[in-house]
């Protein structure tokens, strides 16, 4: 299994905030629609999206998901970095594009299995 902390380091994340280091991430997910990561993202994923608004909290903590990476240098709203703050999120951003973070990403769980 793969600390946050080490997919942080692993894909440069730049953390929005405080998280859990030692919390495990048990896969990835990468979607924008908000009703298809509800349905189908496992419990522990890292969430990859370009979605940067408060829903998107919620969202992860329905799911019960390890974090969110908003890719592609999006702006996080203030908004959405209070409500991840107040519901213990982790929250990330990232220079790169979902498609590339992702690959990363699986690139780093595969190395741990």
């Amino acid at each position: 299994m793969v600390k946050l902390v080490e997919v942080v380091e692993a894909l440069e994340l730049c953390p929005q905030g405080s998280y859990d280091p030692e919390r495990p991430v048990k896969a990835g997910y990468v979607g924008d629609l908000l009703s298809d990561v509800m349905a189908h993202a496992q419990e522990g994923s890292l969430w990859v999206t370009m979605q940067s608004h408060q829903n998107i909290v919620a969202v992860a903590v329905l799911v019960g998901m390890a974090g969110i990476v908003i890719t592609g240098d999006r702006p996080v709203k203030p908004e959405t970095l209070e409500t991840a703050r107040r519901e213990q999120v982790a929250l990330f951003s990232a220079s790169s594009r979902s498609f590339e973070v992702c690959g990363r990403l699986f690139a780093c769980l595969k190395d741990k299995e």
